[in-house]
């Protein structure tokens, strides 16, 4: 079985060494080529590649999104399966070989995922994040999409139209719902397929990180697309936190707009909501500084979805092309 690899890679060189190396490890032995994307300009130096990759760096003014980067790669890299891991992922031999029996056993598949295991590097030490990052949990069962790590049979990737080059994040979970629609089964394997590193988060960095980067625009980017469409309702009770998250704050504004407007205390009560969130948070998590991240990140994502509802990401790229 002939196969493709693509890498997306989002300013997280520091972390491709490893993602290469796991990599070359896990497909010795295959019949293999692989891009790797650079989806946004870098001047940091890139590990050691093979023969085997090509590197793909489109003269861009912004970052592309992840569905653009991705479609780039699928249509360089050829073959009949293509596993795409992030470039923060380091993928487990193991799983890779069970994948692969998986999809020569049962070929209708059409994509194959695993559990991926958290890993933290902070100030040069490395510790454990989440055991299971996407809670697919530890047996084997069919899921409703893939993230971070995907391997997808090419002729279903086809068949749904590939990734949504239109989204600045959710990619993965409307990549799903398409396969879905068409009858498609994607299945987690139920054992570790992949560690994923990152640096401290939720922190004050990765919420900028993410603005910056335009990924909390896909929530409201997303309801956009499919407004008036089947699958708007699944979309919207997805993004149900962010929405009550936005309701907790505007109540907490017509608190401020009410005290001012009456001269009363009464109506500051609603500023009450959002302490009340983080406090549960922060004994949930055992950390102040962790519950107060959480209810920002919640906030941030809200706003991104009020964003993204009504901007489009400019410049996609035109990577519906290489889906075919």
């Amino acid at each position: 079985m002939k196969l493709g690899v693509v890498v997306p890679c989002y300013r997280q060189e520091r972390f491709l060494p490893r993602t290469v190396a796991a990599l070359e490890r896990a497909l010795a032995g295959c019949e293999w080529r692989g891009a790797l994307v650079l989806a946004a300009p870098s001047a940091v130096a890139l590990p050691a590649l093979s023969d085997r990759w090509s590197v793909i760096s489109p003269p861009v003014m912004r970052p592309l999104t992840p569905g653009a980067a991705r479609m780039l790669g699928f249509a360089a890299c050829g073959g009949e399966w293509v596993l795409f891991p992030d470039a923060d992922v380091e993928v487990d031999a193991a799983w890779l070989d069970a994948a692969l029996a998986a999809a020569a056993q049962t070929p209708a598949l059409a994509g194959i995922g695993g559990r991926l295991e958290e890993r933290i590097v902070d100030d040069g030490r490395e510790r454990a994040g989440m055991r299971d990052m996407y809670r697919v949990g530890e047996s084997e069962r069919a899921v409703g999409y893939l993230a971070t790590l995907a391997f997808y049979r090419r002729d279903a990737l086809i068949a749904a139209g590939g990734y949504e080059a239109r989204l600045n994040s959710e990619e993965d979970f409307e990549l799903g719902m398409r396969l879905s629609a068409l009858g498609l089964e994607l299945r987690s394997l139920g054992m570790r397929a992949a560690r994923h590193w990152s640096g401290p988060r939720p922190s004050f960095s990765e919420l900028a990180r993410r603005w910056s980067a335009g990924l909390c625009f896909g929530t409201g980017q997303v309801l956009r697309l499919y407004a008036g469409r089947p699958g708007f309702g699944t979309l919207l009770r997805r993004q149900g936190l962010y929405l009550a998250t936005l309701a907790m704050w505007m109540l907490a504004a017509a608190g401020v707009a009410g005290a001012l407007a009456t001269g009363s205390a009464w109506p500051l009560v609603g500023l009450a909501l959002p302490l009340v969130a983080a406090a549960l948070m922060s004994a949930r998590k055992k950390s102040l500084r962790l519950g107060i991240l959480a209810v920002l990140a919640w906030s941030q994502l809200g706003v991104g979805l009020v964003v993204g509802l009504f901007r489009l990401p400019g410049g996609a790229h035109r990577a519906r092309e290489a889906r075919c």
